[in-house]
């Protein structure tokens, strides 16, 4: 026996075809809605699980310290290559050499040996350069024009001293400069008289050495 058709409450009679299926439809269309939500957040779970892994998993820690430069070892094999003395000063623990090596300096080659304070508050830092058969100008060249104020002798050796204004002088304010047989040697950078005259101590006896070769 045929069943009647279910009275609907909220229509007060039954339902007619079209209604009938609007209302499958409708279901079918929250029904996926539903299952698309949960899907999104499903695929949300899954990946911060793998940023956690990525996260905790992989193993941390600080880079190694970068090797420390032998100065006296590199200037040696430059010096071989270059056929000539390369200055090596020996300094305090108080400096780190960032770099070392013959490059292209106010259009003479020279030997720089970079310098930084190992104190990493102390702001600064001194460039070591020797020029290849260098001209009474080149400081003057590197310098960016400046010429020297005074002489000052320091480990027995008379330097040329310059006092730069940084904003003129590609931010340098300290420069010594003094001839090593036909090379020139000049120290500058920026940083305080007593660390300009401490590297300089250091180079003395070299530069000494060098003009001894030269005569």
């Amino acid at each position: 026996m045929a069943r009647d058709p279910r009275v609907v409450a909220e229509l007060g009679r039954p339902e007619t075809p079209d209604e009938t299926a609007a209302r499958k439809a409708e279901s079918s269309r929250v029904y996926r809605s539903s299952q698309n939500t949960r899907n999104l957040v499903a695929a949300l779970l899954v990946t911060l699980a793998v940023v956690a892994v990525i996260i905790f998993a992989v193993p941390r820690g600080t880079p190694p310290e970068r090797e420390p430069i032998d100065v006296a070892a590199v200037a040696e094999r430059a010096g071989n290559a270059e056929g000539r003395e390369l200055i090596a000063p020996e300094l305090s623990d108080d400096w780190i050499v960032n770099s070392a090596a013959v490059e292209d300096e106010g259009s003479s080659r020279a030997w720089t040996i970079v310098l930084a304070p190992a104190d990493e508050n102390q702001p600064g830092f001194l460039r070591a350069s020797q020029g290849f058969d260098a001209d009474e100008a080149w400081p003057a060249r590197v310098l960016a024009g400046a010429a020297p104020v005074d002489t000052v002798t320091i480990g027995g050796v008379a330097w040329d001293r310059y006092e730069l204004d940084p904003s003129r002088n590609g931010n340098l304010s300290v420069a010594l400069a003094a001839p090593a047989g036909a090379d020139t040697v000049l120290i500058y950078g920026t940083a305080d008289d007593d660390a300009l005259q401490e590297v300089a101590a250091a180079v003395a006896a070299e530069v000494t050495a060098l003009r001894e070769e030269s005569e």
